[in-house]
């Protein structure tokens, strides 16, 4: 029997024998085991009261750190972080199980070319330099109309209608009275009352015909100016036309317009010459091709976007004045600059993180300044060097578990009274 053993013994039999036990209501009070002192530590306290103490790190797992103790913004206890635990500058450790589980996957900081893409809406509108007004120069009456219809396409040269005017049929009269008195042998259109029908409208080729016949004509004929579409008719037959009333108005729809809205942040990125290609629902499948024309020296203060004119080809007429299309525009290409994939930034809104992984499970949070994006790369200005491995998936759920170990640092307590250990997968 133990020393230990034999005192419990000799005290029990001490206490039976003294009759300080009754028979029914007794109460044995033995100390089973040895008591530490009053007002000794616990071991698991000295212990921990041993270990010094490096630094307080952000209890949400921001790369901020504190020589002293302190509180976030939201009033949470920095976390101490003790000396032995936390050696690796902020670097969360990962096992490999748990690497392998949740589908880490890393990728090298490259220089490499960004290009980039962007995309946007816009309608189809008219040139505006590819549309005529067509009036009348004098008093008349439309004696005929000959395109009746607003949308009928006409050719340069065709009538439009045939006019009488008392102004015209003078001016043919004093025409034929000048030519017997005068016997110079003149230009007959460059001089003379004729040379007065062509600045009222009046096309050469019928000024030409007035001079074959010898004689005056009662109507005359006011022709097309252009190739095109009657996009808008005024003229009525039988009515009067004044000087200055609009007719017709005609446009060519050979080159169109595409009026596209580009947001704010887009606007560097494009500049006049750039190739585009448009789809509109009408034609599903097929691609319109054209070029940033002009960039519009305005914004619209509502949708903090700026108009970009593109102009397209359209000799079929497929493209209508207000269809409405989707517009892809080849983004200019800057000079080749260090890059990652866009999926392993980590966006807080006020800082941007990488998780550099430096090998054995260890992975460390690196704030970075960014650049311009596409085509899945981000540019980065700050913060890495080119050859650095970064995590490019399960990124998030790194940083999720850094933060959750950080709160329960010091509350998960192995065996030897540790905190701060990873708990096993």
């Amino acid at each position: 029997m133990s020393r230990k053993a034999a005192r419990i013994a000799g005290r029990v039999a001490l206490l039976i024998a003294g009759g300080a036990i009754g028979a029914a209501s007794a109460i044995l009070v033995v100390p089973l085991f040895d008591q530490p002192p009053a007002g000794a530590e616990p071991a698991g306290a000295r212990n921990e009261s041993k270990r010094r103490i490096l630094y307080y790190k952000n209890p949400m797992g921001h790369p901020d750190t504190s020589p002293v103790p302190k509180k976030d913004s939201m009033g949470m206890d920095y976390v101490p972080v003790y000396e032995g635990e936390d050696d690796e500058g902020g670097a969360v450790k990962v096992s490999a199980s748990r690497i392998q589980k949740i589908g880490v996957r890393t990728e090298l900081a490259t220089v490499r070319q960004i290009e980039r893409t962007i995309r946007t809406t816009g309608t189809v509108q008219i040139d505006e330099a590819r549309q005529t007004v067509v009036t009348a120069r004098f008093d008349g009456w439309i004696e005929k109309l000959m395109v009746a219809r607003t949308g009928d396409r006409v050719r340069k040269g065709q009538v439009l209608a045939e006019f009488y005017s008392p102004d015209l049929v003078k001016t043919q009269l004093e025409h034929f009275i000048s030519r017997r008195a005068d016997r110079t042998g003149s230009n007959p259109i460059a001089e003379g009352p004729l040379y007065r029908l062509l600045n009222l409208g009046i096309a050469e080729e019928d000024v030409v015909l007035i001079l074959k016949s010898k004689k005056a004509t009662r109507t005359l004929p006011l022709r097309s100016p252009r190739d095109g579409v009657v996009m808008e008719k005024k003229a009525v037959e039988g009515m009067r036309a004044g000087p200055g009333e609009l007719l017709f108005r005609i446009v060519d729809l050979g080159t169109v317009w595409l009026i596209a809205e580009v947001y704010e942040q887009d606007i560097a990125e494009i500049a006049p010459g750039q190739a585009a290609e448009i789809t509109v629902l009408a034609y599903p499948g097929r691609r319109f091709s054209g070029k940033v024309a002009f960039i519009y020296p305005m914004m619209t203060a509502t949708t903090r976007t700026a108009r970009v004119r593109i102009e397209l080809k359209n000799a079929d007429g497929a493209l209508m004045p207000d269809m409405y299309g989707s517009v892809t525009i080849a983004a200019r290409v800057g000079p080749p600059t260090l890059a990652v994939p866009d999926s392993s930034v980590i966006d807080s809104g006020v800082r941007r993180i990488v998780l550099v992984d430096k090998g054995e499970g260890r992975f460390e949070p690196r704030e970075v300044d960014t650049g311009r994006r596409g085509a899945g790369y981000v540019a980065i200005s700050r913060g890495l060097v080119e050859g650095e491995r970064v995590v490019v998936a399960a990124n998030f759920l790194i940083d999720a578990e850094s933060n959750l170990k950080s709160a329960l640092r010091g509350l998960v307590k192995d065996e030897s009274g540790r905190a701060g250990e990873e708990e096993k997968p």
